[in-house]
């Protein structure tokens, strides 16, 4: 591993020795690397055998994040490989929360949702996680949502035998009624695609940054939606994005809709306890 990593470094001009380097915490997928020079601090994620542009996709969603100036993301060093590894080299960030992080991290996402696409969906296909996402523009986010989000995960799940077959034609019904309870002329709006607790960081002061984006563009209120999933932000974060974006009356009713896009995700990516939580949602809505 330090081969690859003085490789990195040299790579991107950086010719001088490196003093520490040590595995950190970076999720599932990925190695991860703190790494001190005696010119900078970096932090290095490696993957052998990555899928086709998987780090080159995770840069592009951060430079397209950063081109907003609405919220910061980690400055980008340089993408290569070495026997068989892939890595993608960017700025260190450290840091503690402070009483205005969430109020600041709400206020920079609402401004960066403000971002308005051609269309919705992406201009390349990505990845959540490690499972593809195919991505093409069109005009109404019903039939992205239906036809590039949420057919993709219920397809996979039934491959993977992870649906039985009462929820199968539950899904189906839900699929053909989506109209019902998702909004027909919403913005397509920059999205970070993957935003839960793990995925933005507190740097200096206080100041967050977000990381691992799926980006893509969509109706804002998906995205919030997940924040809420697994615990939630912090209050002021729901509070200060409100001031800048609001959420629409409807906003409680299609939550759980929204949510079920990523428990589909999770389903096919950790198992089958997150069936249940998918079955509620689904009986909700279609009995």
């Amino acid at each position: 591993m330090q081969k690859l990593l003085i490789k990195a470094l040299k790579n991107i001009g950086d010719q001088s020795r490196i003093i520490e380097y040590r595995r950190v915490p970076g999720g599932d997928i990925n190695e991860s690397y703190y790494v001190r020079s005696q010119k900078h601090t970096y932090f290095i994620k490696c993957k052998k055998h990555p899928p086709q542009k998987f780090f080159q996709l995770e840069a592009l969603g951060l430079e397209k994040i950063r081109k907003t100036n609405s919220i910061a993301t980690p400055q980008i060093y340089g993408i290569g490989e070495r026997d068989g590894y892939g890595y993608l080299m960017m700025e260190w960030i450290h840091g503690k929360k402070t009483g205005q992080t969430g109020e600041w991290l709400g206020r920079g996402l609402a401004e960066m949702h403000k971002h308005k696409g051609p269309g919705f969906g992406f201009q390349e296909d990505n990845y959540i996680g490690l499972l593809p996402q195919k991505n093409s523009y069109i005009s109404s986010w019903i039939d992205y949502y239906r036809e590039f989000r949420l057919e993709p995960q219920i397809t996979l799940a039934v491959q993977k035998e992870l649906l039985p077959t009462s929820t199968q034609k539950k899904l189906d019904k839900l699929l053909t009624h989506l109209d019902q309870w998702l909004p027909k002329d919403c913005i397509p709006s920059l999205l970070h695609g993957d935003l839960w607790g793990g995925n933005w960081l507190p740097g200096y002061n206080g100041k967050p940054y977000l990381i691992d984006p799926a980006i893509f563009y969509g109706h804002h209120e998906f995205e919030i939606a997940f924040t809420e999933l697994f615990g939630g932000f912090q209050s002021n974060f729901y509070e200060s994005y409100q001031e800048v974006f609001p959420l629409s009356p409807n906003y409680e009713e299609r939550k759980a809709l929204y949510q079920l896009f990523y428990l589909l995700v999770h389903l096919n990516l950790f198992g089958i306890s997150y069936l249940s939580s998918i079955e509620n949602i689904v009986t909700r809505y279609v009995g």
